[in-house]
């Protein structure tokens, strides 16, 4: 009776050992393939603004105005380094996992992206001048108002499709024949974006 419990115990261990590995094995893949599970995104923004000149802030001079056309990069992905143990279920051939939420790795608005538009900007109106801060100003609302819209662009439903379909590919190639992929959030997480001006 009692090398029966033992054959039992043994049996049990050798099961979550071997279910151990596979959890290892997976999450170390999944952690070598981190880099990939990102996406890229380029937004075309207008930069407009206008200055108005009044005489004792009553009757209007004149209104300048500028207009240019700029773009911002952005790449999020999912920090598979977050990943723990109990996120990643495996039974037989079976594996569910939870992935953590999308993440803004980083937001790009480089200089060298900016061109105005000559034809439509007047600028330098008598007696009303935009200055290089004043267009500094409009571009630094532009940059603004892509950042407070970044989670109503499609990145989250994008990068989560992108990362199914490489982990699929990946679980398959593991020969995991039922594979779920489930987000712990469907929210876009932006407080720690990295900002570069390249």
């Amino acid at each position: 009776m009692r090398s029966i419990h033992l054959c039992i115990f043994v049996l049990a261990f050798v099961a979550f050992s071997c279910q151990d590995d596979q959890r290892a094995l997976v999450v170390g893949k999944i952690q070598s393939a981190s880099k990939l599970a990102t996406t890229e995104f380029t937004v075309d923004k207008i930069v407009h603004g206008t200055k108005t000149k009044k005489l004792a802030w009553v009757v209007k001079l004149n209104e300048a105005r500028f207009l240019a056309y700029s773009q911002a990069k952005i790449k999020a992905g999912i920090d598979l380094n977050k990943l723990k143990a109990e996120d990643i279920k495996i039974k037989g051939k079976c594996i569910d996992i939870e992935l953590p939420p999308v993440e803004v790795i980083i937001f790009s608005y480089p200089p060298d992206n900016f061109r105005v538009d000559e034809e439509i900007s007047d600028y330098n109106k008598l007696l009303n001048k935009i200055s290089l801060e004043d267009q500094e100003e409009f571009f630094q609302d532009a940059e603004m108002d892509i950042r407070n819209n970044l989670e109503y662009m499609g990145i989250v439903e994008t990068t989560q499709q992108h990362t199914r379909t490489l982990l699929t590919g990946l679980f398959k190639s593991l020969g995991y024949q039922e594979i779920y992929i489930s987000f712990k959030s469907d929210r876009l997480i932006i407080d720690k974006v990295e900002i570069t001006q390249e």
